[in-house]
């Protein structure tokens, strides 16, 4: 078991303010993981004042991309040992199976940003009108101190995606994990506490609700980026409001996966499965709403209902394990009281609907299955976050684009086709931030968001470095020797 007695603030380990612990138990077997300070309001005010003052005195915002990236490197480097100790550490904590969170998983998202620090310009020389402007010099400069918030599914990887692209655009930042993975933000911290970052630049503080309301809220908090559900994101776009602070939300997804009718079954429904229900469906891009033509609807339904049958439920350690449990008893609650009101709405359950048989410890549900769904319905509209597909049939392809877009939510989506350039027309017409064409089709070096209420601004990619910075024009005169010559 881990115990853990002290929190890393400003790039140093402290004793925590208060004495609240948080108990981490196992999802599948309930036994005690271990234990980690539960980060108070109080923490968090030195994390943010200890980034405050890195910011505004320290080295760290006047170095270079290149240099900042350089540090990446040598976070990845005391990273790589920890990759097994990850592996099996994420599946205790949170319930995702080990064949979905590989503790290396991350490791190519820190090459990728260091990369990109060393090869995508911090500023740029752009010419002006002539007779007007003798031309501009347009800077990258950092957004100043971030507060990253960050979910419990994925808790390596969530933390990385905001951490890399943070420290290479200059900021300093307060990352906040969730109470109910506090366990693997260790490792991570220990990770930046051997790469040896200027004094304040990272502190990860883990803690529940109150420590991340007065950390988004904190005056001397300049850019706030969170990862979390879609009610939640408004709460915390309400406390940034009044200081028109910078917010990044990346949020819930009620994602359809559409399939046309000169679709190939053998190569689409492994697919549709593995994008609807990986990580137990507790993620946002899950692909969790079927469309499907009336055509070949109960074809479809039996192809989905064998192919789940056939993955394992069970030990979240076991490599074959494709379904572990959920992360808590409130969210198999949450997820059961959702298969109940579909049932009640008249849905009808083809496969699941209850909990496993043999697994009568830890927080279990059987992946399920929904026919019979209107896109009124709540099992079609809300986020479900469990194991839990909804069949919806379509008229024709116009109806699927209907079906698709009335939603309150647009984050992912899919399009599964024998013809890749007609499946692409298809997701033009979608109102949603990715939509993978025969594939999930997720990368590090693609931007990811969200439309309508599933969020603000875009991770990964570029765009993930210039979340973190904020456009600053130097104005030149005509004949301005700087306005010549490359930068």
């Amino acid at each position: 078991m881990l115990e853990h007695d002290t929190l890393f603030i400003g790039n140093r380990w402290v004793t925590p303010a208060s004495e609240s612990v948080l108990e981490v138990r196992s999802p599948a077997t309930l036994e005690l993981v271990g234990r980690a300070p539960d980060g108070s309001p109080d923490d968090m005010d030195r994390a943010v004042l200890a980034a405050r003052d890195a910011f505004d005195t320290g080295p760290w915002p006047a170095m270079s991309f290149a240099e900042r990236a350089a540090y990446l490197d040598r976070i990845l480097d005391a990273l790589r040992p920890r990759a097994e100790e990850l592996d099996q550490l994420v599946p205790q904590e949170s319930g995702i199976p080990v064949c979905f969170m590989s503790g290396s998983s991350g490791f190519p998202l820190l090459e990728y940003y260091s990369e990109l620090g060393r090869t995508h310009p911090q500023e740029e020389l752009r010419p002006g009108r002539p007779g007007v402007a003798g031309g501009a010099i347009v800077r990258h400069a950092p957004a100043g101190v971030v507060a990253g918030i960050v979910p419990w599914n994925g808790p390596v990887m969530q933390i990385l995606m905001k951490m890399a692209p943070a420290l290479v655009a200059g900021c300093t930042l307060v990352i906040k994990p969730s109470p109910e993975t506090p366990l693997s933000s260790y490792a991570i911290a220990h990770a930046v506490e051997e790469a040896e970052l200027p004094s304040g630049v990272v502190s990860i503080v883990p803690g529940g609700r109150d420590a991340g309301s007065h950390l988004v809220s904190h005056p001397a908090v300049d850019r706030v980026s969170f990862t979390g559900s879609t009610a939640a994101g408004k709460q915390i776009a309400a406390a940034c409001a009044p200081a028109v602070r910078r917010v990044s939300l990346e949020l819930g997804g009620k994602s359809a996966a559409i399939l046309l009718d000169d679709v190939d079954l053998d190569r689409a429904i492994p697919t549709v499965v593995n994008a609807g229900m990986f990580f137990n469906g507790e993620a946002c891009s899950a692909l969790t709403r079927v469309l499907v033509s009336r055509n070949r609807h109960d074809e479809v339904v039996d192809r989905l209902t064998h192919e789940v049958a056939d993955l394992k439920i069970g030990d979240p350690l076991d490599p074959v394990t494709f379904f572990g449990p959920l992360v808590s008893e409130r969210q198999r609650d949450r997820v059961e009281q959702y298969v109940a009101s579909g049932r009640d709405e008249g849905a009808v359950v083809v496969h699941g609907g209850g909990r496993p048989e043999g697994l009568d410890v830890g927080w279990y549900v059987e992946p399920t299955i929904f026919t019979n769904v209107k896109n009124t319905m709540r099992v079609a509209q809300e986020e479900v976050f469990g194991p839990v597909l909804v069949v919806i049939p379509y008229d024709d392809v116009d109806d699927a684009v209907r079906i698709t877009n009335e939603s309150e939510l647009g984050l992912a989506g899919g399009v599964f086709a024998d013809d890749d350039h007609e499946a692409v027309e298809v997701a033009r017409r979608l109102r949603t931030g990715h939509v993978g064409i025969n594939t999930l089709g997720m990368d590090w070096v693609f931007p990811f968001g969200g439309f309508k209420q599933s969020g603000l601004g875009r991770e990964m990619g570029i765009e993930g470095l210039e979340l973190y910075c904020e456009l600053q024009c130097f104005g030149l005169p005509e004949g301005s020797p700087l306005a010549s010559g490359p930068r």
